[in-house]
């Protein structure tokens, strides 16, 4: 189909269908780090699942964030009446970006409470994140300033931008974590909860009132 002269667009099922997969298979992904402790002479059990306590920890904080991912995703895309050239490419950016977030994950928990290692791990680590929610907010702006043609006439301007300016604070508050990762990783982590906590919550009342219509529950 053509939604603009000199612009093709096509159905959004195969984009839906390859994220949703993608994004299942690295959510899925971080379970694996959630090793059966072996035993250990001296060790009870108790103490050795206790001493894996940063895994379980990175692993609840990445499940909730790429799920957050998720559902805003979803709801990016089925604003779209159709895709085009663009998103398609941005899209498998941030795809490219949450699959590696695994990886992260488990490098943090294995480094977190190590003396030699532990700083670069926390840095990594909210950097993945850094530049998953960049690509993620430059996906948004497409989607809401750049490919209007795409999107139902109801979606009003005020309404796209207070949608997109919800999603403005994660890349600052990511990057203050990478650097406090170099003061000691417990600032990353206690950042990275902040900041899952609070788009954990829908938006409330300010997005309803500066879009004209009712609240979103979106969160970058």
């Amino acid at each position: 189909m053509t939604a603009a002269p000199g612009r093709e667009s096509f159905g959004i099922g195969r984009t839906e269908a390859l994220s949703d997969g993608v994004i299942a298979v690295a959510i899925t992904l971080l379970v694996l780090d959630l090793r059966v402790p072996a035993p250990e002479a001296g060790i009870g059990l108790a103490a050795r699942l206790g001493q894996l306590w940063p895994n379980y920890l990175a692993y609840v904080i990445s499940f909730l964030a790429i799920g957050i991912l998720w559902i805003n995703h979803h709801a990016a895309l089925r604003r779209l009446r159709a895709v085009d050239h663009a998103v398609i490419v941005v899209n498998l950016l941030l795809l490219l970006c949450i699959v590696a977030l695994p990886f992260t994950t488990s490098l943090f928990a294995t480094y977190l409470d190590q003396p030699a290692g532990g700083h670069l791990a926390a840095v990594v680590y909210a950097g993945s994140f850094l530049v998953t929610s960049l690509v993620f907010l430059a996906l948004q702006w497409l989607i809401l300033m750049r490919r209007a043609h795409l999107l139902p006439a109801e979606l009003t301007p005020a309404r796209r931008r207070a949608l997109l300016r919800r999603g403005l604070l994660a890349p600052p508050v990511y990057l203050v974590a990478a650097l406090l990762g170099l003061v000691t990783p417990y600032l990353t982590l206690a950042v990275c909860i902040t900041l899952g906590l609070f788009y954990f919550i829908p938006a409330g009342r300010s997005i309803r009132t500066e879009a004209g219509g009712p609240a979103n529950p979106e969160r970058p």
